[in-house]
């Protein structure tokens, strides 16, 4: 449906169970939805709804994607997203699908952007300016101009201030302008006519037909009849105002006889006309029905006089086709050709696939032959739906579906119709890496269901350009979230608390009254409602995590007894200081140290709202313990009632937090690096995130105001599994599933050891079986879609090409796993063996899950104790030691001409007797 309309009424809060609204909307023109709206009303929208959504700024590219692919026209995005997020060679949303929200401080910018192909523009006018004004009409002109509404029928939405009530006029005067009226769902009403109205209210469709205008002196507008499927026409009938409003109140079609005043089809003869659509046309003087038909006992099509489907005779094509099906389905005579495809499964499958082996072997150049056999497979293939019971509108909406995603597969055949040849294993083909598709409106069929499969390769295939293509992660668009994330952290910077509570609103959509939570954190109602065998685990995960970063204290090198009291091992008495301190004499007389202590404050983010993720506050909150961090925050999203998880509240108490700040995001981020009255600032910034929470922490640790640190970047999680031809298929399968739910977005991967084709099928099998038995599986398919296989001949170059990816997370089932695991050198955590699934190490195993994604295995280590230490060095050195290291020191600094550090030295040695040459003066 195109977005040009009269009015688009934007949904509400309260009417998002408004059944007729809805229903009503979905026969008349688009709906606006707000993203906090979305969830809450997506399942229960009509089918021929069309709708746009609203995002509020900073918008999730992921978010606004995965809406446009399930069905929305357009996503609705800020003036300050747009700017960032479309002006790219490759944007991350399609131009055409776009439409951007402009309040008076941008209203004068835009008009460039807006000339790049945008879906439109929805313009908020500023306090006081009414809808009929002079300055109105020149501020939307602007972008009526500048988009070429009137010519591409792209739309200009308009919203009057939150204090002005619409009226029918107000949507009269801006489609004049070529315009459309934005009106709240709270202020719209459904009169039977115009003149029934309530107060305080608009007639919503005296505002839809506001602008339909006719030239016939009786006032009716010609109407055009189309079915459903395939648009055909059924006939040319009248209109009047008072028809089309019964028509889109009652979902029955009505129309006016220009004889017997108001014809509501059917009435008489039962065969009714579900609507489906009304548009006008393109100068608002005629309509078009678009209408589902149902038979009457005796009349079964449109025309009243012939009783055909339509007044123009009878159909042709598909239509007919698909009526004379649906008919021989129910009547075909027995033993008749028909009536044996329909009762015959594998007859009619044998005649698919012949048809379509015979359109595929025709010809380009005999047009004819290639024609006939399309007309076999449409034949044969309408029979496969009509016996399911499908019809051509149910494909037609399939394909309309499909046109909206703009998230494409790479579009590789299937392996066994690779080559011409249905057995062929996967292993035997070598598709290529491909580009990802360009985002696009475009129609593309694609395959929802069917097989989860990630695509194989076999390394003696794969050359160096493709290897190396193979090893690339999906790109991350950093720098435009940062665009996002900057107004954000200036804004926590510059208004502190205020700020924080105004974007948890926002964002979170939960007023509160504070940011923080303070200690004590659980009380006997908290633990009440935190399952017993939940409890348990956390105590017991707690443990084991603690015992291991405990231990890391203890390893620093040669530890000794420190005589400056800096800490170790006192081997007097054999008991355990402080910390280990690395201690060596590096020649008689001069003593090095180096010694760790802890980063007085850090902020501790856990990723939350509607989730529950007490592992990660685990993972960070006790090796900051552990490291004795005097000043632990630990930042969460609220839950929709404003409460933190008693999960994670139970866990914060445990590892000694010092306050809970209560909101997530970007703001989070900023008011840990900067402070606030009531969030104390911190000295490094510790935990997984989104792209919000990644990008606002790179930020932070670049801004000298904040004088920030942070553990690392972070990407989509990941897993590599090398496996070999003794490794359990169900193990391998589950093991590359368990990050594939992660995300759409996650990073699966994995690298046979001479599997064979049978070897690497049962592992395909147990895969794709095991993915559609889990809830998140559409999540799944698109992660598996992006993942790949490698098959190679030896252990060497399983090693080789795990090091050169350097995973998040590697899974070693192989023969002697030990041994394998000897070569492993870039990767963020190693689970070795058959027994050692991944997700042990995420909960409770005792490693840290918080680990370097997207590659930076090769540069950074997990979180660990050492990541809330700073480690500080020292050096003591007796006057035989200076004696023997000093006139070095001397030499040194003179060479580099810091006549000050040699002298510091000097003077010294002066005192115990050693005279050094006089400094080298340098001639003029």
């Amino acid at each position: 449906m195109s977005l040009s309309t009269p009015v688009l009424p934007i949904l509400e809060k309260e009417d998002v169970n408004n059944k007729q609204l809805l229903s009503v909307m979905s026969r008349s023109a688009p709906l606006l939805i707000p993203f906090a709206q979305y969830d809450q009303v997506k399942s229960s929208l009509p089918r021929s709804l069309s709708y746009i959504v609203q995002f509020v700024s900073p918008v999730s590219i992921p978010d606004a994607a995965d809406v446009l692919d399930a069905g929305a026209e357009a996503v609705s995005i800020s003036a300050n997203d747009a700017s960032t997020i479309l002006q790219e060679d490759s944007p991350a949303l399609p131009f055409e699908r776009v439409i951007v929200q402009i309040d008076p401080s941008t209203a004068i910018s835009l008009p460039e952007l807006a000339k790049k192909g945008l879906a439109g523009v929805h313009i908020s006018l500023p306090e006081g300016l009414s809808l009929q004004d002079a300055k109105t009409g020149e501020l939307v002109g602007q972008f009526v101009s500048s988009i070429e509404a009137k010519k591409t029928g792209r739309p200009v939405f308009v919203s009057a201030s939150n204090a002005t009530l619409p009226t029918v006029e107000d949507a009269a005067y801006l489609t004049s302008i070529g315009a459309s009226l934005v009106i709240p769902t709270s202020k719209i009403d459904l009169p039977k006519d115009e003149k029934s109205t309530s107060a305080g209210k608009i007639d919503l469709i005296g505002a839809l037909l506001a602008s339909l205008k006719s030239d016939r002196q009786d006032g009716l507008f010609p109407t055009t009849v189309v079915a459903s499927a395939l648009g055909t026409s059924l006939g040319l009938v009248y209109s009047s105002q008072q028809s089309i409003r019964e028509s889109i109140l009652t979902g029955s079609a009505v129309y006016q006889s220009r004889t017997r005043g108001l014809w509501r089809k059917g009435e008489s003869s039962g065969a009714t006309q579900e609507v489906v659509r009304i548009r006008m046309d393109c100068d608002s003087d005629a309509l078009e029905f678009t209408v589902r038909q149902k038979a009457g006992q005796e009349h079964i099509g449109f025309c009243h006089l012939t009783n055909r489907e339509g007044c123009f005779g009878r159909t042709s094509g598909l239509a007919l086709l698909e009526s004379t099906l649906q008919s021989r389905l129910k009547s075909a005579p027995a033993g008749s050709y028909t009536a044996r495809i329909f009762s015959d499964a594998a007859l009619l499958e044998a005649k698919i696939r012949e048809e379509a082996s015979e359109l595929v072997q025709a010809k380009d150049e005999d047009k004819q032959h290639v024609a006939f056999e399309m007309a076999d497979l449409l034949y044969f293939t309408l029979a496969r739906c009509v016996r399911a019971g499908v019809s051509l509108e149910d494909v037609e909406r399939s394909l309309d579906a499909k046109a909206h995603k703009i998230t494409r597969r790479k579009g590789d055949a299937k392996p066994q119709f690779i080559n011409g040849n249905p057995a062929a294993s996967s292993s035997d083909s070598k598709p290529l890496p491909s580009a990802p598709a360009p985002k696009s409106a475009a129609a593309v069929v694609e395959e929802d269901e069917g097989p989860i499969k990630m695509t194989s390769y076999r390394l003696e295939n794969v050359s160096e350009s493709e290897r190396t293509d193979l090893m690339k992660r999906p790109s991350i668009k950093t720098e435009a979230v940062m665009e996002l994330c900057r107004p954000i952290l200036r804004s926590v910077k510059e208004r502190g608390d205020e700020a924080v509570l105004e974007l948890t609103t926002k964002f979170d959509r939960v007023k509160l009254n504070s940011p923080v939570v303070l200690p004590p954190f659980t009380s006997p109602a908290v633990l009440q409602k935190i399952k017993p065998e939940v409890k348990n685990a956390i105590d017991q995960a707690y443990n084991n995590i603690y015992a291991f970063h405990a231990a890391q204290k203890k390893v620093g090198g040669n530890v000794k007894a420190s005589q400056a009291g800096i800490g170790g091992i006192n081997t007097a008495t054999g008991e355990e200081a402080d910390d280990a301190v690395l201690e060596m004499e590096t020649m008689p007389g001069v003593v090095c140290r180096r010694f760790a202590r802890p980063i007085q404050s850090v902020g501790l983010y856990v990723p939350g709202g509607t989730a529950i993720l007490p592992s990660t506050a685990l993972m960070l909150g006790i090796p900051a313990q552990v490291a004795r961090c005097p000043t632990i925050v630990l930042a969460t999203p609220p839950r929709p009632d404003g409460s933190i998880t008693p999960e994670v509240l139970y866990v914060a108490e445990k590892v000694g937090a010092k306050c809970i700040l209560a909101a997530g995001g970007a703001q989070a981020v900023g008011a840990m690096a900067y402070g606030t009255k009531s969030v104390p600032k911190v000295d490094k910034i510790v935990g997984p995130g989104n792209q919000f929470v990644t990008a606002a922490k790179m930020i932070v640790q670049n801004d000298t105001d904040a004088l920030v640190s942070i553990d690392m970047p972070a990407g989509p999680s990941e897993v590599l599994v090398i496996a070999d031809g003794d490794a359990d298929p169900e193990f391998v399968a589950s093991d590359l599933l368990s990050q594939a739910e992660h995300g759409p977005d996650s990073q699966v991967v994995l690298v046979g050891i001479q599997l064979s084709d049978k070897q690497l099928a049962a592992i395909e099998a147990a895969l794709d079986r095991q993915a559609h038995a889990l809830p998140r599986c559409s999540v799944v398919r698109k992660a598996i879609e992006k993942s790949l296989t490698i098959v190679v001949p030896t252990r060497e170059e399983a090693l080789r090409w795990s090091n050169e990816y350097a995973p998040e997370h590697l899974i070693i089932q192989a023969k002697e796993p030990e041994a394998l695991a000897k070569g492993v050198i870039n990767a963020g955590s190693v689970f070795v063996g058959p027994w050692s699934p991944e997700s042990c190490g995420d909960y409770a195993s005792g490693t840290n899950h918080t680990l370097p994604t997207y590659g930076l295995a090769r540069q950074y280590s997990g979180v660990s104790t050492s990541t809330f230490e700073k480690n500080i060095t020292s050096q003591s050195l007796t006057a035989e030691g200076l004696k023997l290291l000093g006139p070095h020191v001397v030499h040194l600094a003179e060479c580099e001409e810091l006549e000050a550090h040699a002298n510091a030295v000097r003077l010294r040695l002066k005192t115990l007797g050693i005279e050094m040459p006089p400094p080298h003066v340098k001639s003029a």
